[in-house]
């Protein structure tokens, strides 16, 4: 089994990128699990999603506490939660910034840095990176085939909005393939 953990605050979309990315793992032929954990329930206050893959049906059902995967949406967050606990050596940590890393990453581990910030306001019009992150995350992992991400952007969104955020996604994508 392995399993990813979303580092966000409330309201970027954290929840929602834990479900598609199970949706489109599920899509490509792959049993998956996504949930969240909630402290306190409001906008801007961190919160954590999870999601778990496997080749066979999963039955745990408690928090990612060893994720071999980490999302951060917000790299504000590394100042005040300990985004890389638990994070098994081999695994792979994304985050979003323009920023050279001042922050110390466990040995052992893969650090991504993608400004997915910038690729949404240029692609989306709007500062939400969750659907871009989810493509850096594809390229990153391999756990979920673009198409399959795909797939599940078009079944969330309406039209246009899963155009771009097709859109957005790809050039994540692309960046972190064109990277390694």
């Amino acid at each position: 089994m392995r399993e990813l953990r979303i580092h966000g605050r409330g309201g970027q979309g954290s929840v929602t990128a834990a479900e598609l990315i199970a949706v489109a793992a599920f899509e490509g032929g792959v049993f998956a699990q996504a949930f969240p954990a909630f402290g306190v329930e409001r906008r801007g206050a961190p919160v954590q999603a999870f999601v778990r893959f496997d080749n066979k049906k999963i039955r745990k059902r408690s928090q990612v506490y060893e994720p071999d995967y980490i999302i951060v949406q917000d790299s504000t967050l590394i100042k005040d939660v300990n985004v890389f606990h638990g994070v098994k050596k081999g695994g792979i940590v994304i985050v979003n910034t323009e920023k050279k890393p001042d922050y110390q990453v466990p040995e052992g581990v893969k650090l991504i840095i993608i400004d997915a910030t910038s690729i949404a306001l240029k692609v989306l019009g709007l500062p939400i990176t969750n659907t871009t992150l989810m493509g850096a995350f594809a390229a990153a992992s391999g756990e979920i085939e673009f198409a399959a991400l795909e797939k599940a952007l078009r079944h969330r969104f309406p039209g246009d909005l899963a155009v771009k955020n097709i859109a957005a996604a790809k050039t994540a994508f692309d960046t972190v393939k064109g990277a390694a």
